[in-house]
Parts: structure tokens; C-alpha cells; sequence
């Protein structure tokens, strides 16, 4: 009967060690959880000025003629 309470005593302790094992882990990955939501704030923000810049840039640009298209490409073919 002994033995029987050291073996669970030892399969407690065990259980008691898992726990903090996991609850460290846990924070590990709560703490890189959070670098990593801190860094895609950061680098959505540098594509958004990125895009900002881009499209004033554009906004720039003269805009180019279309041709007419409903005229025959060759005359001389005609």
C-alpha cells in the first residue's frame, strides 16, 4: 500500500511539473504572440504609407490619350 501512495505521489508531482512546464510555455508563446501582432501592426503600416506614396506619385502622372479604336487601324487596307 506504500509503494501504491509513493507511485501516485510521484505521478502528482509529475502532473505538478507538466503544469509549469505548460504554463511557461504558454507565456512564451503569449510573449511572441504579442512581438509578432506588434510587428504586422508595424509593417502594415509601412505598406499603407508605402501605398499612400504610390498612389500620389501616380496621381501625378499625366494620363495617357486612348486611341480610337473605332477607326480602321490601316487605311490603305480599306
Amino acid at each position: 500500500m506504500s509503494s501504491e501512495f509513493l507511485q501516485l505521489a510521484e505521478k502528482v508531482t509529475q502532473l505538478a511539473q507538466l503544469a509549469q512546464s505548460l504554463r511557461e510555455e504558454n507565456a512564451e508563446l503569449r510573449r511572441k504572440v504579442k512581438l509578432l501582432s506588434e510587428d504586422n501592426a508595424t509593417l502594415n503600416a509601412r505598406v499603407d504609407e508605402a501605398y499612400q506614396r504610390v498612389a500620389a506619385v501616380l496621381s501625378q502622372l499625366p494620363v495617357a490619350e486612348e486611341e480610337d479604336t473605332t477607326a480602321p487601324a490601316n487605311e490603305e487596307a480599306a
